[in-house]
């Protein structure tokens, strides 16, 4: 009797044990990760480069990546997701980087995987905001690319239409330090850090950029500037289909 009863708490012990141990595993593999993607022939946009080093800086798991391989990237996040390795999942791109942020988050919600952010810089074109997305910040000096909510979207959907500001343009609109700085305090709210923790000051915007939050229109701060009248906020579709 003696015996059975010390083999049972020896098997339940042990069964405990890697539970636990399972368990603290499971969280200290969870981690954040950013994908970011570079436009035509990995060229002209290393602005993503540059981004992903300041994330990692900052404790944020970032790697830049050309746009052509974001589907085998997609399948190996989605992976790491399941497995519980990885997540959130935060998409960064320029240009045809930003076309394949956009298509990589569709994809990834066809694999039943959630994305906490999608970030595109200055796309080629318009895409809907897939229903798996939590958040789309649209950086675009382009009035035909802005992001409209697509089937289920439920997320945050804000373009940040830059068309007036002369300083940026196609091939420079991922390399702007002040947009830099807004995109990492998104992460940082994204991952639970707060803005606080960054070496690089965090421009606030203006009043012009307050309002409603979901599938709003909105310039970026221009604080160099003399104030103008805000615009209104434009809520209502974003672009004919």
């Amino acid at each position: 009797m003696g015996y059975r009863f010390r083999l049972a708490t020896i098997g339940l012990l042990s069964l405990v044990t890697a539970i636990i141990l399972g368990s603290s595993r499971g969280t200290a593999q969870s981690r954040a990760h950013v994908y970011l993607f570079r436009g035509l022939a990995d060229v002209f946009s290393t602005g993503m480069d540059t981004l992903a080093d300041e994330l990692n800086k900052r404790g944020v798991l970032a790697t830049s990546h050309s746009h052509v391989d974001w589907k085998s990237i997609a399948d190996k996040a989605a992976a790491n997701y399941k497995s519980g390795k990885e997540g959130p999942i935060i998409l960064i791109g320029h240009s045809l980087g930003a076309d394949a942020v956009m298509e990589m988050a569709d994809y990834l919600g066809d694999k039943g995987v959630p994305v906490a952010l999608v970030v595109p810089f200055d796309s080629t074109q318009s895409f809907p905001a897939p229903g798996n997305v939590a958040r789309v910040l649209n950086l675009t000096q382009r009035d035909y690319a802005y992001v409209r909510p697509g089937p289920g979207f439920r997320g945050t959907l804000r373009n940040v239409d830059l068309s007036s500001d002369q300083d940026i343009n196609h091939l420079n609109i991922d390399k702007s330090p002040q947009l830099h700085a807004r995109v990492i305090a998104e992460v940082l709210a994204v991952v639970g850090r707060p803005p606080a923790v960054l070496a690089a000051p965090i421009i606030a915007p203006e009043p012009s950029e307050r309002g409603p939050p979901v599938n709003s229109t909105d310039p970026v701060a221009r604080p160099q500037r003399t104030p103008v009248a805000a615009p209104q906020p434009n809520n209502s579709a974003q672009i004919p289909d």
